[in-house]
């Protein structure tokens, strides 16, 4: 899975393909903040589904809809006080 480093907090983000005869994808995220442990991850965002009305074509693109959607809730947070 894919994680990318945004100041305290990592973003994994991952495409998994849809069981059954198809070739859809979905897009999965999980966020991790600080933790006074450092063999303890914080998730502060579990692991689940994100952008649920949509699917994809291949993985590669719903790892970037997931990314996209990591990068934005951080964003979007700074408003609620979180450290970055």
């Amino acid at each position: 899975m894919p994680t990318e480093h945004k100041g305290d907090y990592d973003i994994e983000y991952s495409g998994v393909r849809l069981i059954g005869d198809t070739d859809e994808w979905i897009a999965n995220l999980a966020i991790f903040g600080p933790s006074t442990n450092p063999m303890h991850r914080n998730a502060v965002f579990p692991l689940q589904r994100v952008s649920p009305d949509k699917v994809f074509d291949d993985e590669k693109s719903a790892e970037e809809e997931a990314h996209k959607a990591g990068v934005e809730m951080l964003e979007n947070s700074k408003s609620c006080g979180f450290k970055h």
